[in-house]
């Protein structure tokens, strides 16, 4: 009978063993939030709809693509109506992000104001803007930026390229640039004609840069300017040229050396704006600035522009706190 009952004991213990390990295995899956994180991350699903510059689009749609390949239920829509007209439906809340090669003007900032707008400004990045010519141009090297007033400014007569030195040729110069939506136009002009949209108005324009390289290439006594990236993009079509902003240092190329120390005379920074409403109620826009700012400094550099430091994309997050 006591053998009975010590086997009856060892049963007892060894159930409640096994009971034992099954209870503290689904006590220690209730005590690990990060898998029921990952797992509702991976799930994540919604549209993040961005548009504005041609200049940032090519970084937001390289951080829309890998974002894809972690978040595949997530969408991503990037659009490239200009900075400017990325601005419009941003003020009006039809998009959640607005791309920009330049800030924010104060009449879109009240515009953003009274339809209830609030947004975070994240600085994402610079660019040098470069003026292209056609790469069979054995001409000319480099030009400064009294001669690029003396084509771009408003009524500017000059039309043949020894109007610009008595050494060019006299062949007919035909002109490209962004047109009056971009951000890109807006600082050329600012900095080329020391006033923002002051320009002669007699070139092809375009919001889209791949047209502006198509008709440079295709053009040989063409010239035209545009975001650096597209240029490292159409190296084998395209000839850059340098800028001598006439201080004595001489003519100056742009990389991402001359960009990164703001030593190119025609430097920029380049922007994401975010609607924080977005920001706060829709998760996968949430997720997507994240992994912007934690993605950027990569892809920018791939892309062909210029990081920011790492402490100013952490600090960006600060903004939505």
């Amino acid at each position: 009978m006591s053998n009975n009952i010590i086997r009856f004991s060892l049963i007892l213990f060894n159930l409640w063993i096994v009971l034992s390990i099954i209870s503290c295995s689904a006590i220690n899956e209730n005590q690990i939030p990060s898998s029921s994180i990952t797992t509702n991350l991976v799930n994540l699903k919604g549209t993040v709809e961005v548009d504005g510059s041609s200049t940032v689009a090519p970084l937001s749609e390289a951080v829309a693509e890998e974002f894809k390949k972690i978040y595949s239920k997530a969408n991503v829509l990037v659009g490239i109506s200009g900075t400017g007209g990325g601005f419009k439906r941003f003020v009006i809340g039809e998009i959640d992000i607005s791309d920009a090669s330049r800030a924010i003007k104060d009449s879109e900032t009240n515009q953003a104001i009274q339809n209830g707008i609030d947004y975070a400004e994240l600085r994402i990045g610079l660019d040098g803007l470069s003026v292209m010519v056609n790469p069979n141009n054995n001409f000319v090297n480099c030009l400064t930026l009294t001669e690029l007033n003396l084509l771009w400014k408003p009524g500017s007569i000059i039309n043949n390229w020894n109007q610009i030195r008595s050494t060019f040729p006299n062949k007919k110069i035909r002109l490209y640039g962004p047109g009056t939506d971009s951000g890109t136009f807006g600082f050329f002009t600012e900095i080329i004609n020391d006033e923002e949209g002051a320009s002669r108005d007699d070139y092809t324009a375009s919001e889209d840069d791949n047209v502006l390289v198509q008709g440079i290439a295709g053009d040989n006594y063409s010239l035209g300017y545009f975001g650096y990236a597209y240029y490292l993009l159409n190296k084998d079509k395209l000839k850059v040229l340098g800028i001598d902003n006439e201080d004595g240092n001489g003519c100056i190329f742009p990389d991402s050396r001359a960009i990164d120390s703001e030593v190119y005379p025609i430097t920029r920074p380049l922007y994401i704006y975010v609607n924080k409403f977005s920001y706060n109620t829709k998760p996968v826009v949430k997720e997507f600035v994240k992994f912007y700012m934690e993605n950027a400094a990569k892809l920018i550099t791939e892309i062909g522009y210029v990081p920011v430091k790492d402490e100013e994309y952490k600090s960006n997050l600060d903004k939505f706190r």
